[in-house]
């Protein structure tokens, strides 16, 4: 919630041993990607960043839910295994345009998004639920629950250690949301050079992360016009086959993520130009990436005050410094 414009998003890649399929804002520093998952996290949530939240992430910490070289990570998670092939796990499949023919109508996109959303909702519920096995039943931090020399393993749905499985989810929340800001049209403007269309479809040209997405919400209303790009990895036909309709051999598409992403560019040292279509237009890539930087540091407050009606202030304020900090066992007494 990557990549080169030509065979659609969802390219493999060979990246340490593993079949990688890229779905999202790029995970890996290869195949066109530049971490830009990893590096928006960073700059949301890092102790070092320009503005760092109140309970920031410590160095080793951060790694583990950011990724770091070779490792991707819990942002970057979605990205392996069954979560490739998961529109909602990247805000994918929101795609309608209002043309005669069309094969989904606009209540099917606002659908698929919506699923990303609750998507995103079920996850923060289920961080909430994990964290009360990171104290015990005196209040106090319990040391087999926070990872020492044994690192987490973000895969399938047991990732070691409670801290492990928070994080896991924190990471599944943090990479939808990013990804919402790059496959949708939340924030982008079409190209001014060419006639809005399905090839160039409208943006809504947004600036900031979207109430919509804000879990503390109850039944926000959809915003109008918000769509994403068509997905179709049932058989791995990408793309160039999956997204076709009517008569196929005539080439006619949907809206696609092709045509919608900004995926990729330049974050690090400062946030430059995007690299695929769409991001390349104007300011498009920018406005993505500080909207979802926005969004990820209000994903992690919604988290904290979730914890607090939870299980109270004192409590919670223990398992965020667990949470975020690397030797808790020394430095959350």
């Amino acid at each position: 919630m990557i990549f080169q414009q030509q065979l659609y998003v969802f390219r493999l890649i060979a990246v340490a041993g593993a079949i990688v399929i890229s779905t999202g804002f790029g995970t890996i520093n290869s195949g066109g990607q530049n971490s830009e998952h990893g590096r928006i996290t960073r700059h949301a949530l890092a102790c070092d960043s320009s503005s760092p939240p109140a309970a920031c992430f410590q160095s080793d910490t951060l790694d583990s839910l950011a990724g770091s070289r070779g490792d991707f990570g819990a942002v970057g998670a979605p990205d392996r295994g069954r979560g490739m092939l998961t529109s909602y796990a990247h805000c994918s499949a929101g795609d309608y345009f209002d043309i005669p023919g069309y094969p989904r109508s606009s209540s099917e996109a606002e659908n698929s998004l919506t699923e990303c959303r609750n998507y995103m909702l079920e996850n923060i519920r289920h961080a909430v639920i994990d964290a009360a096995e990171l104290l015990d039943d005196d209040g106090d931090i319990r040391s087999s629950q926070i990872p020492t020399y044994i690192s987490c393993v973000y895969a399938g749905q047991e990732h070691g250690r409670a801290k492990c499985n928070v994080l896991a989810h924190l990471g599944r929340i943090l990479h939808a949301g990013q990804d919402f800001y790059s496959h949708s049209n939340w924030v982008d403007r079409p190209d001014p050079a060419r006639p809005v269309g399905i090839d160039n479809p409208p943006g809504l040209g947004n600036s900031g992360r979207a109430p919509w997405l804000d879990l503390r919400a109850a039944n926000p209303a959809f915003p109008t016009g918000l769509v994403s790009g068509c997905f179709d990895m049932a058989s791995f036909a990408g793309e160039e086959a999956g997204c076709l309709y009517g008569d196929e051999a005539a080439g006619t598409h949907r809206l696609r993520h092709l045509d919608l992403n900004k995926d990729t560019g330049t974050i690090d040292p400062r946030i430059g130009e995007g690299t695929t279509a769409r991001g390349a237009i104007t300011d498009n890539f920018e406005r993505a990436v500080l909207a979802a930087i926005d969004d990820s540091a209000d994903k992690w407050a919604t988290f904290q005050e979730m914890l607090v009606a939870a299980y109270g202030a004192e409590q919670a304020a223990l398992m965020v410094c667990a949470i975020t900090h690397d030797d808790p066992m020394d430095d959350c007494v």
